[in-house]
């Protein structure tokens, strides 16, 4: 999801290696101008309104990795040090007995320093203190997450149509704590892989309280998009719909473990110790190294000519003797009939990135066998993508013909060279709220 509403657990971006990680380190020709000292959080870390995507509360039993317009989280500038109070220089107008008084109170706290210092000696003694050493709490543990069932002594009744906010009727016995995940109607689809880029709708319930918690459904919100199995989300989600079909709705009553752990989330009134209880509608599913297919319509006169190579990258053909680009040119080469893409929303896709001169390609998703997701018009991305790629739709591939001014500029990129206009084939596999 969008930071516009909480998402069950977070967002991830696949790196090369299949794993979540961050889309910086794999963006298109790399990173982009200006990428600094700074370090740059999305705000859907910062501004989740319930905050399921908070890296440091998702309760998992192992470490995983972790789009929307970058905030400056921190920087390296240091702030300058300063005296509030002017003891360190002697100011105008204080006069001698403000310097003698302050020469009095910096004694006195030179004084309690030494009181304090030889309260607290240790005698000459290596051993360390009892209060400074065997006080402090131990570490906390992250209870581990119990295995899958396929049922339990008592469950939630369940009704509804799949792809619409399912009804949830929570029993009115305690559950027995099982990590429950079972099919309510099959779908027909391709299967859910790990690393495979899954969209779905949720409806959730707190077991505990009988409350409802932010849906998909409701106003505003979209479908959630995340890559299964990879621990971007919470077990609850990420596990459970590992191995089940595209189209299948599916009931998870996770317990804390598999959910938000003993530090539960207060800011959904989620408890330490409640259960939840989750009815997912798996939308789709994509490999990473899918490609989209339809009929193509040939770029007009003017554009590189493009060959598609399938799951290879593709081969594009400069325009002999074309004066280079001032402005952003788009022709979609497969129309796809999925819904538009909106500014904001996150977007898989495959890409092939050459260069406008002489159709040179620097880079491509599908030489690395793993599709790119990033949140369009979040300035994760060149100028040109960003403006390019919004109110496209899923399913479509499309031709960018990107001047320099909304690509590299006069810095250049690797094997892009500065002032260089580019040439993009994309794919736009999915979208969603991630």
């Amino acid at each position: 999801m969008t930071e516009k509403a909480p998402n069950p657990g977070g967002s991830g971006t696949a790196a090369n290696d299949g794993s979540s990680g961050d889309p910086a380190a794999s963006r298109p020709g790399g990173p982009m101008p200006g990428d600094g000292e700074s370090i740059v959080v999305p705000p859907s870390i910062l501004k989740q309104q319930a905050g399921w995507a908070s890296p440091e509360d998702r309760p998992r039993p192992a470490g995983g990795t972790k789009t929307e317009e970058p905030q400056i989280f921190a920087s390296n500038v240091r702030k300058v040090d300063s005296s509030e109070a002017g003891y360190d220089e002697n100011p105008p107008s204080v006069g001698r007995l403000g310097v003698i008084l302050g020469t009095v109170l910096a004694v006195l706290l030179v004084g309690s320093g030494v009181t304090l210092y030889m309260v607290n000696k240790d005698n000459g003694s290596s051993e360390a203190k009892p209060d400074a050493a065997k006080s402090a709490p131990a570490t906390p543990t992250a209870d581990p997450v119990p295995p899958v069932k396929d049922d339990a002594k008592v469950l939630p009744t369940i009704t509804g149509d799949f792809g619409k906010k399912a009804d949830i009727q929570v029993p009115s016995d305690q559950p027995d704590g099982s990590f429950v995940v079972k099919v309510l109607s099959e779908g027909t689809g391709a299967k859910v892989d790990k690393n495979s880029w899954t969209t779905v709708d949720y409806t959730a319930k707190n077991w505990n309280t009988g409350k409802d918690i932010p849906s998909s459904f409701d106003q505003g919100q979209k479908q959630q998009i995340f890559q299964a199995g990879t621990d971007a989300l919470i077990p609850a989600l990420d596990q459970a719909v590992l191995g089940k079909k595209a189209g299948s709705r599916v009931l998870v009553v996770a317990p804390p473990a598999a959910a938000f752990g003993a530090q539960g989330k207060p800011d959904m009134s989620i408890g330490a110790k409640d259960n939840l209880i989750f009815v997912i509608d798996i939308r789709n599913t994509t490999a990473p190294d899918a490609t989209v297919s339809g009929t193509v319509t040939p770029p007009p006169a003017g554009f590189p000519q493009v060959k598609d190579n399938g799951k290879k990258p593709a081969e594009i053909t400069p325009v002999a003797g074309a004066a280079d680009p001032t402005e952003l040119k788009t022709h979609v080469l497969i129309k796809g009939t999925g819904p538009v893409v909106e500014k904001g929303e996150k977007v898989v896709v495959q890409y092939t990135g050459a260069l406008f001169k002489d159709g040179k390609v620097f880079d491509s998703s599908l030489g690395k066998g793993q599709a790119f997701s990033f949140a369009v018009g979040g300035g994760q991305v060149i100028q040109g993508w960003d403006q390019g790629l919004a109110g496209q739709t899923v399913g479509s591939r499309v031709e960018l013909v990107i001047p320099a001014a909304l690509a590299y500029g006069d810095k250049g990129q690797g094997e892009i060279p500065a002032n260089a206009p580019l040439v993009f084939v994309v794919d736009i596999l999915d979208a969603g709220q991630g």
